[in-house]
């Protein structure tokens, strides 16, 4: 098994972590901000959050985008390293964070299912944005001697 290049997974976690803030914000500040204000009158969903939702939100993406990262690092040499290897990783990580949690909210939540496939489309795409800028800043390790 190779050495993995910690240094590298910690960058790519925080530019992965930068490229997905940046998407969440497209979706829920521009996308999804019209609707949160439309379900905030209407009872549907609080007008102010139980915890400080931003700040925790933006630390989420950051902490998910180094598993991301470090998942990448893990299977590279199984799978190859390489932006494909990066998507697939992004993709089935996307899943686990996006899918399960919006479906059931769409299946019982009152709210429309607009919110929640947005939800789950912020967190599996940014998943996918996540791994694929991780994997894109990820080197090997420098070997003595070469």
């Amino acid at each position: 098994m190779a050495t993995i290049n910690t240094r590298r997974v910690w960058l790519g976690g925080l530019f992965g972590g930068i490229v997905w803030n940046i998407w969440s914000y497209i979706v829920h500040g521009i996308i999804l901000a019209p609707r949160y204000q439309a379900v905030q009158e209407s009872g549907e969903l609080l007008k102010d959050p139980r915890y400080p939702f931003m700040v925790l939100w933006i630390l989420l993406l950051f902490l998910l985008s180094w598993v991301a990262a470090w998942a990448y690092a893990l299977v590279r040499d199984q799978l190859g390293a390489g932006p494909w290897t990066a998507v697939r990783v992004g993709f089935f990580l996307g899943f686990c964070a996006g899918f399960p949690v919006n479906f059931s909210l769409a299946a019982w939540s009152p709210l429309s299912r607009y919110l929640p496939l947005w939800w789950m489309i912020d967190l599996w795409a940014g998943a996918i944005f996540a791994t694929f800028v991780a994997g894109w800043s990820y080197q090997e390790p420098e070997t003595p001697g070469e």
